[in-house]
């Protein structure tokens, strides 16, 4: 059986990562909890001492045990503090190493937008990542440090029981019994009773645990959808129905809330029976060889309270059973999300797998696609052996009616989309930009979002200042280092298409992709930034996706894709006339700015 992707994490840590600092940290963490058990039964031997001396009403020996238990208590609070540091520590460590080595993962090769379109538990990976990793991470730490305290009390406190208890005699109808070690005996019945209870009342933790954290992570998704659409649902008054989503998806959490609540409480039961009668139960089973005169009271006390210290050992999981349940469920999730970039690289390297390859074009072609074929991740095809060559400095227009896959296959162009198969042929060395429909502004100033994706740094203040005035967003550079402004939602959605044409001429790319980049314009406005490209970018080679028929004035070529059984084929590759165009537009739009009149007067 192979080890669970969670677990597994933590052999990386420690013996693939080489990360040595990991190792010092266990050795270190369990020398504390050795030296804490040492001390443990250090201050369980001085309870019976002066109690042994109180009983004996011996003042000097009281006196004396009373400053001996200073330096005991000193170094207990000592190494409690130190624990506390050694394990924190070693959380942070393997959180940061844990979440780092998920999140490269995730950003790779665009697997965090390949696992929005793949059926499987790996929803909300951000919540995964955030939350599930946090709770993953520290609990087995202290769960590592409690098992190998308990482990090493259970041992120590075990003996004390057995020397200090000793054998019980007594008689049952005329028969003399005796039984060796009795304390220890109930200890083991009593734990072994307490931990199958408490497994068999808490089965349905794990369950209920996972529901609640995957309705807690739907919940701040719908939340913050909401926040960062709200422009769009303020102007067509959605508040009501987000209202009537919002307050479905609450319904839910707190049914499972409800769950984990009746779960709490029955394993609470449980747990607070086994905290009452742990101390008592040795004090009554004590108590005849005390009368008998055969145990001191010292040694009574003793052996309560190593009988209440073997408990805690023995009912590790009793106590813990809650947090364990938990754990279980965080570490499934972040295992799930693992499973799913196992998945993902597997396709990647797997070279059996029929996916679609991007190599490099000969000299004279800036991007070619050789029977291209687009699928689902189920293998539905969505576009089939496309093929297409476009020279260096051609403008390249692809058409379609809805769903005929034209974004599908600038997703494949871009690397976005691995499922298919054929040979994309991108010139060598070239630079590639792509603007979507609506452009991603990343959080920080203005300079950062014009330079994005490259370093504010490594770019020239002037240019990008320049680019921005001749995208007609001059009024936003008096602000353009300001870090606090919201600018995704300070922007609209035609104020961020043109960011994107401002990204173009700063990052001068050899090759760009437009998918409906002008789709949030007016008419005037997309003619504008398309002949600003056109100017300043005479070289770059340009692929654009859109409805607009007034786009055809800008392109060369356009391509056609019909809707065929099995997936769309581009049905005409058609060279566009410009000059005609261009004169046709002219005239049109010459037409529709021609002032009207009314009642034989001009237009005010």
């Amino acid at each position: 059986m192979s080890r669970p992707p969670f677990l597994d994490s933590r052999k990386r840590l420690l013996g693939e990562s080489g990360d040595k600092y990991a190792w010092w940290l266990v050795a270190f963490l369990l020398a504390i909890v050795v030296a804490q058990v040492y001390i443990q039964f250090q201050i369980n031997v001085w309870n019976r001492v002066i109690f042994d001396a109180l009983e004996q009403k011996d003042g000097s020996a009281v006196a004396w045990q009373a400053l001996i238990f200073v330096p005991l208590a000193l170094a207990s609070i000592g190494l409690a503090v130190t624990i506390i540091y050694a394990r924190m520590t070693t959380q942070i460590h393997w959180r940061k190493w844990l979440t780092n080595y998920l999140t490269d993962r995730w950003l790779e090769n665009g697997r965090y937008f390949h696992l929005n379109l793949m059926q499987g538990d790996h929803q909300n990976p951000e919540y995964r990542i955030s939350e599930d990793v946090r709770i993953a991470t520290e609990a087995p730490v202290d769960f590592t440090v409690g098992v190998v305290a308990a482990f090493l009390s259970a041992v120590t406190f075990v003996g004390v029981l057995w020397f200090v208890g000793g054998d019980l005699t007594f008689d049952w109808g005329g028969t003399q019994i005796t039984i060796p070690g009795y304390l220890v005996l109930a200890s083991v019945l009593y734990a072994v009773i307490a931990s199958g209870v408490m497994v068999f009342i808490g089965r349905s933790y794990v369950t209920a645990s996972e529901n609640k954290a995957q309705s807690e992570a739907e919940m701040r998704y719908a939340l913050t959808r909401l926040r960062e659409n709200g422009e769009s649902i303020a102007l067509i008054s959605g508040e009501r129905e987000e209202k009537e989503g919002l307050s479905a998806i609450l319904t839910d959490v707190l049914n499972r809330w409800r769950e984990i609540r009746k779960q709490y409480m029955r394993t609470t039961v449980v747990a607070q029976s086994s905290f009452l009668l742990a101390p008592v139960i040795p004090v009554i089973l004590s108590s005849p060889k005390y009368l008998a005169g055969t145990m001191t009271l010292g040694q009574v006390i003793q052996a309560a309270s190593a009988f209440v210290t073997v408990q805690t050992a023995f009912n590790w999981i009793v106590d813990n059973y809650p947090r364990l349940a938990d754990w279980t469920a965080s570490a499934r999730r972040a295992s799930s999300l693992m499973v799913a970039l196992d998945g993902l690289e597997h396709a990647e390297t797997d070279e059996t797998a029929r996916r679609i390859q991007v190599t490099e074009a000969e000299p004279g072609i800036a991007l070619r696609l050789d029977m291209v074929s687009v699928a689902l991740d189920d293998g539905t095809g969505v576009v089939k052996d496309a093929e297409v060559t476009i020279k260096p400095g051609e403008r390249v227009l692809i058409v379609g009616e809805s769903g005929s896959g034209k974004s599908t296959l600038i997703r494949a162009i871009a690397g976005l989309w691995p499922w298919g198969g054929g040979e994309i042929q991108i010139a060598k060395g070239a630079r590639i930009n792509f603007l979507p429909q609506r452009p991603y502004v990343p959080v920080g100033s203005l300079l950062r979002a014009a330079s994005y994706p490259m370093d504010e740094s490594g770019v020239d203040k002037n240019e990008v200042v320049a680019a921005l005035k001749a995208v007609d967003l001059a009024d936003h550079i008096f602000r353009l280092e300001e870090k606090n402004e919201p600018w995704d939602q300070t922007l609209s959605g035609g104020e961020k298409q043109r960011l994107a044409f401002a990204r173009l001429l700063i990052h001068k790319p050899d090759i760009v992709v437009l998918d409906e980049a002008t789709s949030a314009l007016d008419i005037l406005s997309q003619e504008k930034l398309m002949k600003l490209i056109h100017e300043q970018l005479s070289q770059m080679t340009i692929i654009s996706v859109g409805h607009r028929p007034e786009l055809e004035e800008f392109h060369e070529r356009k391509l056609v894709l019909e809707i065929e059984k099995g997936g769309a084929t581009i049905a005409r590759d058609i060279d566009i006339d410009t000059t005609v165009r261009r004169g046709f537009y002219f005239f049109r739009r010459l037409l529709r700015n021609k002032p009207r009149e009314e009642n034989g007067g001009g237009a005010k």
